[in-house]
């Protein structure tokens, strides 16, 4: 996986685009069938985790989807109105000042294509920065997604800063 970072020096003028396009893309959503939530009340998490694994993201136990949403700064997901069923899904976590790292963004793949992904991660950037004052802002991407976060202001590796990760595989007992 990459990691991607926010460039400020895109950021201005990406920020001033997406906070005006915003109100018409949510009406333009909310005419199509779809609702915009920002918490994770009455948020189906067993469908959530049908999505994670529909697109590739290992199957997660419930209650801890449940812990990590209680300790996400912000969170967006949007419901499909016919079926009442969370179909795009993102949140991010910080220390609410300085840095934000963006996780879990997901599309339901019978919904790919339509700008839910696009809408989604604009509002998660635009309140990070606007709202929250958050400037730095990474995530971890699969190859296959690279340029959907380019388009939307990320870069690799920005001033030759690189990501690192320690992951320990947790041992069966």
């Amino acid at each position: 996986m990459d990691e991607f970072r926010l460039t400020e020096h895109k950021l201005f003028d990406r920020e001033r685009e997406i906070a005006d396009s915003l109100p018409a893309i949510f009406a333009i959503l909310q005419t199509r069938g779809f609702n915009l939530h920002r918490t994770f009340t009455n948020l189906d998490l067993n469908h959530l985790n049908t999505i994670f694994v529909s697109v590739g993201f290992p199957k997660r136990d419930p209650e801890k989807i449940k812990i990590a949403l209680q300790h996400t700064d912000s969170l967006l997901w949007i419901e499909y109105t016919k079926t009442q069923k969370p179909v795009a899904f993102a949140r991010a976590t910080g220390d609410g000042v300085f840095n934000a790292i963006i996780w879990d963004v997901v599309v339901d793949p019978s919904f790919q294509g339509i700008g839910l992904g696009k809408a989604l991660m604009e509002r998660l950037v635009e309140e990070l920065v606007v709202e929250k004052g958050i400037w730095n802002i990474g995530l971890y991407a699969e190859g296959r997604v690279v340029g959907f976060y380019r388009d939307l202001g990320f870069a690799a590796d920005p001033d030759g800063i690189r990501g690192m990760v320690y992951s320990s595989k947790q041992k069966k007992t």
